[in-house]
């Protein structure tokens, strides 16, 4: 089971914000640090891989939890 270290509530906001806010907590996180992120915004099933992939954090949980709701869990890099 994985530790959740930090958790983002991003619900109600819409693309830039989710990924602003998932980057400004990855700055706070301690490298190997897992984030728990809940939306709402469908771009985030876009957006948030796509963070992922270019600053080289691991993408641990995509999934859609119900129509409109989606959660994410994100493994900082190490250092």
């Amino acid at each position: 089971m994985t530790t959740i270290h930090h958790t983002l509530d991003t619900t109600g906001l819409i693309c830039p914000e989710p990924v602003m806010l998932l980057h400004k907590t990855m700055r706070q996180a301690a490298a190997g640090e897992c984030i728990e992120i809940h939306a709402t915004d469908p771009a985030t099933m876009r957006d948030i891989p796509n963070f992922c992939r270019h600053l080289g954090h691991q993408l641990l949980v995509q999934e859609q939890l119900s129509e409109g709701s989606y959660r994410y869990l994100v493994q900082k890099k190490s250092a």
